[in-house]
């Protein structure tokens, strides 16, 4: 790219558990998103672009990282599918996190929400690049919602202290946003780089009253339509400071909505989170940068969040690890150009350790699901909602398929199969963990328990 367009201020959004289909510019006519089906229409929207695994913790140490999670360890957390509070495990500190690379070129750093990469002082975002942390270290459910509850007290952290134990969940965006405002303020003479990690929308979802009258889709509608007055506060804000132009704003969710009738919805798409169909992993993701997008581009090609790692590092002109493998490509082109073909002949979806899927440009073959071996194929050009199983009448395309499956299974392993990959790296791993706060009967709780019992 060219050297002006090198060096932008980014700020990364994640949103927590939204489908494909809950945005207005994916289709939605239940959650109103003005500001960022605004930001689709001023910069690109992507149509097929993934999430490394369908629930959270692996999803974000892939993107952090930019590789697959049981490239990095992050395949299961002492079997679980996600970390948990108090867990020995989390993101080896020997790894380079996007946020660790753009801050050693001079960029300021900050965290705001939601983690999950593990809550030891050891995995926590100060020790992985960013300058400061503010929020909820792993997902808003796991904190007392019931009088024997297991799960301890839910902490909000400032860097690697508690500031607070059960806080009201209802306020927590709008004190998110007043802190990445501020922060913006405080850096805006120099290249920063500000990863929003929203609550919204897993379970159980607190939306302040006045969203909540609102909203035509109950809870979930409200938690949507917060995400997007965060995402206008977060765009009015750069206006104000005259720092809009070079600054690359990315909107994107951890993984697809939660199953149907719950006021989530993956649009077209078949399955849902926890799944490697398509709505548990093909997400939405949107880019705006005015100096650098031009508006109103659409890209269809295949990419995932595990390319932010080597696109925003050639942007922040930082130096890619050399002694690692990298999954994630470059998409620059993607972002800038009508029609960019997509740098990856394949993307392989994996649950847990188990390889169950690879897609192509065009098809998708499922080799595994729910401790079974299946055979399927989908044109997803043709079936996005993967209903017609071809595998019968292409023998080539599962032929070729296949030996993509057979290279990823020596690469990174499948325990599905009992391969175990030649190319991976150890989750980071610690003694004499701890959760970060215990229980105490005459603690002044503002909310000693929670009063939505969903889990997620």
């Amino acid at each position: 790219m060219a050297s002006e367009y090198t060096r932008p201020n980014i700020i990364l959004i994640n949103c927590d558990d939204l489908g494909y289909g809950d945005l207005g510019c994916y289709g939605s006519t239940v959650n109103r998103t003005p500001a960022l089906d605004r930001m689709a229409a001023e910069g690109v929207r992507f149509t097929d672009f993934y999430m490394a695994s369908p629930v959270c913790s692996p999803s974000r140490g892939a993107m952090m990282t930019g590789c697959y999670p049981p490239r990095i360890g992050f395949g299961t957390f002492n079997g679980r599918w996600v970390l948990h509070p108090g867990h020995e495990v989390g993101l080896n500190p020997d790894e380079t996190t996007i946020a660790k690379l753009l801050q050693q070129e001079g960029y300021a750093s900050k965290l705001v929400g939601k983690w999950h990469c593990g809550d030891q002082p050891e995995f926590l975002p100060t020790s992985h690049g960013f300058d400061s942390y503010f929020g909820i270290p792993y997902s808003n459910d796991m904190g007392r919602q019931k009088e024997d509850d297991v799960n301890p007290p839910l902490p909000l952290l400032r860097d690697k202290s508690v500031i607070q134990e059960q806080p009201d969940q209802a306020g927590i965006t709008e004190r998110y946003v007043e802190d990445c405002v501020q922060f913006m303020r405080e850096k805006k003479d120099q290249p920063f780089f500000l990863y929003l990690a929203h609550m919204y929308v897993h379970v159980p979802i607190y939306a302040p009253a006045s969203f909540m009258k609102k909203s035509l889709n109950g809870r979930y509608g409200a938690g949507v339509e917060m995400v997007d007055w965060a995402t206008e506060v977060l765009l009015d804000e750069l206006k104000q400071l005259g720092i809009d132009d070079n600054t690359l704003v990315i909107f994107t969710s951890d993984n697809g909505s939660r199953a149907r009738g719950e006021g989530g919805s993956n649009g077209p798409l078949r399955g849902h989170k926890a799944q490697t169909w398509e709505g548990g992993q093909r997400v939405p993701c949107i880019m705006r940068w005015p100096k650098g997008i031009p508006a109103g581009l659409t890209s269809d090609a295949l990419c995932s969040a595990m390319d932010f790692y080597p696109t925003l590092a050639t942007l922040g002109d930082a130096k890619l690890p050399t002694d690692r493998i990298i999954d994630g490509k470059d998409i620059a082109p993607l972002m800038t150009q009508t029609g960019a073909e997509s740098p990856h002949e394949a993307f392989f979806y994996y649950f847990k350790n188990d390889l169950e899927a690879v897609r192509d440009n065009e098809w998708k073959l499922h080799v595994f699901r729910e401790g079974e071996a299946v055979d399927e194929l989908y044109n997803l050009r043709e079936d996005i909602g993967e209903s017609k199983n071809v595998f019968a009448k292409h023998p080539e395309v599962v032929a070729r398929l296949m030996k993509l499956v057979d290279a990823c299974r020596a690469d990174i392993g499948d325990s599905a199969v009992g391969i175990t990959g030649q190319n991976n790296r150890p989750i980071g791993r610690i003694e004499n963990a701890d959760t970060l706060t215990h229980y105490d009967p005459t603690h002044p709780y503002i909310i000693a328990l929670y009063d939505l019992q969903d889990r997620g």
